[in-house]
């Protein structure tokens, strides 16, 4: 049906890959494009392996335009997957409309040289696309992703009004190290660092770092110490379903990893600005990343499950109801069906079926849009086929 070009070789674009070559009645071509080549091949040779299917590999630097639209031009896809830094973004956004490619990621743009995140930049792209008659499809992971179709999921069926929307996420996984994070580390620490925002009211309340916590009970897992952080969907949510009075994300964290975490900011290794150091200029939190676990290696001694969902109470019918709907994922399932962890396959499985979506004309039109303003009804029956199944709970307590 289309030809696909995926960029980005992490555990996430590992998984992209996998899923997409297991639909190749949907996706006829497949490349997958980095800015180092090896890592794609090492992909590639593995997806033929285990599918039959091949894979065109090749290198690019996304940081640079040129060496975009060059690629684009020369492979023409329909879809562009971005699954790599989000400060890539923007550049990837500018080379699909100079060459003519519809566009896909599944986390929102942030500034390199700044720890902050937000969709302006790129809802500012809106009016460019619709006049190339190309479609741009933002946030399709899980968080932001499906989450975010699980709200408007709950907001066709369910309710009249959602007034409270608790988006919960927990990895009660163990990947035996002493410190590891589950995806890009830079990208990782500068997000659970940050201070908190939720939605109340009309307007953003801003809290200290972790200051909001209390433990959540997660089905098949138990209670697990949960943190209000601030996450960039509740940004698109509360636009695009205007009756939600408090909107909230809460993220597990154990007492180890809060306690490296909070080494690494005191002795400024969570720094993103340069230092001199032996006369060369270089980056802490890069630095950190070099010597850190790679999230990509952790799959293979993970246990345990993530369970991520949303809570939502609201108005049907005149009266007050209270929905649950989540998926839980085993690592170790993830890890033999596509060498990943179950925090990449989160992110990867929604990423292809999104590109489905578009492929099959359903999530199609000029423009920017986040994945919660699209029928979320096909892409929910994709996510029970694809492995990540959902359940959903009715007038349940949300401890919330």
């Amino acid at each position: 049906m289309g030809k696909v070009l995926i960029i980005g070789a992490g555990g996430v674009g590992t998984v992209v890959v996998h899923k997409v070559a297991q639909n190749p009645d949907v996706f006829t071509e497949i490349m997958l494009a980095s800015r180092t080549k090896s890592k794609c091949d090492i992909i590639a040779a593995d997806v033929k392996a285990r599918y039959g299917v091949d894979v065109k590999t090749a290198q690019v630097d996304a940081d640079v335009v040129p060496e975009l639209v060059a690629l684009l031009n020369d492979y023409k896809p329909e879809l562009v997957v971005n699954v790599a830094l989000p400060y890539q973004d923007l550049t990837i956004m500018d080379a699909c409309l100079e060459a003519g490619v519809n566009y896909m990621d599944t986390a929102n743009y942030e500034p390199k040289d700044e720890a902050h995140f937000e969709y302006s930049w790129q809802w500012a792209y809106k009016e460019k696309f619709e006049k190339a008659g190309l479609t741009a499809i933002l946030g399709c992971g899980f968080d932001p992703g499906v989450t975010s179709i699980f709200t408007a999921y709950a907001a066709k069926h369910h309710f009249d009004e959602i007034h409270y929307l608790d988006i919960v996420d927990c990895n009660a996984g163990d990947h035996g190290k002493a410190f590891a994070t589950n995806f890009n580390p830079e990208i990782n620490i500068r997000e659970v660092s940050q201070r908190g925002k939720y939605w109340e009211n009309g307007q953003w309340v801003e809290t200290e770092p972790h200051e909001i916590h209390k433990p959540l009970n997660y089905p098949e897992i138990g209670p697990k110490e949960s943190y209000v952080i601030y996450h960039e969907e509740l940004e698109s949510l509360v636009k695009n379903f205007p009756t939600i009075k408090r909107a909230r994300f809460w993220m597990t964290f154990g007492q180890e990893y809060l306690t490296h975490l909070r080494v690494i900011q005191n002795i400024g290794m969570a720094r993103i600005d340069e230092v001199e150091y032996n006369g060369v200029k270089i980056v802490p939190i890069q630095f950190l990343k070099a010597v850190l676990p790679n999230p990509g290696d952790l799959g293979e001694n993970y246990t345990g499950w993530t369970s991520i969902g949303c809570r939502i109470k609201g108005i049907k019918d005149g009266k007050e109801k209270t929905y649950y709907v989540y998926n839980n994922c085993s690592h170790e399932a993830a890890y033999k069906e596509t060498g990943t962890q179950g925090v990449s396959y989160t992110t990867g499985v929604p990423a292809m079926i999104g590109a489905m979506m578009f492929m099959k004309g359903l999530w199609k039109k000029p423009g920017v849009y986040n994945v919660e303003e699209f029928n979320p009804d096909p892409f929910m029956e994709q996510l029970n086929i694809h492995g990540l199944p959902w359940v959903e709970l009715h007038d349940v307590d949300l401890e919330l």
